[in-house]
């Protein structure tokens, strides 16, 4: 399984299932969780070759109706990562808060630096 599958399958039970790489459709129902890769660490072995592992940064991002509901959601995406078993998984820096009053949409963004086997 990759580790986008593995993210989905950790995620989707908070929110039904509703959780997209990059972005969701705009009729989404809420509460739902987008994600992307946005870098990580490169592993060169001395020997060279292609390691057995890999490192990626993702962005995750809760969105909700309400600013309580966005930080709830976030608490337990943090947890989840923290203690997934088909990964490793650490908080990069606390999560960032946001809102589109047009919209009525809260969201929390938070990253996390992700280890995995290849």
């Amino acid at each position: 399984m990759t580790v986008e599958a593995n993210i989905y399958a950790l995620l989707s039970p908070f929110v039904g299932g509703r959780v997209f790489p990059d972005t969701a459709p705009f009729d989404t129902a809420r509460p739902y969780i987008t994600y992307q890769q946005v870098g990580g660490e490169v592993i060169t072995p001395l020997g060279g070759g292609i390691p057995d592992k890999q490192n990626g940064y993702f962005q995750v991002n809760v969105w909700a109706g309400s600013r309580a509901s966005a930080a709830a959601l976030a608490l337990q995406v943090e947890g989840a990562f923290r203690t997934a078993t088909a990964f490793f998984a650490q908080p990069m820096a606390a999560p960032i808060a946001d809102s589109d009053p047009d919209l009525g949409l809260y969201s929390a963004q938070q990253d996390f630096s992700v280890w995995s086997t290849r």
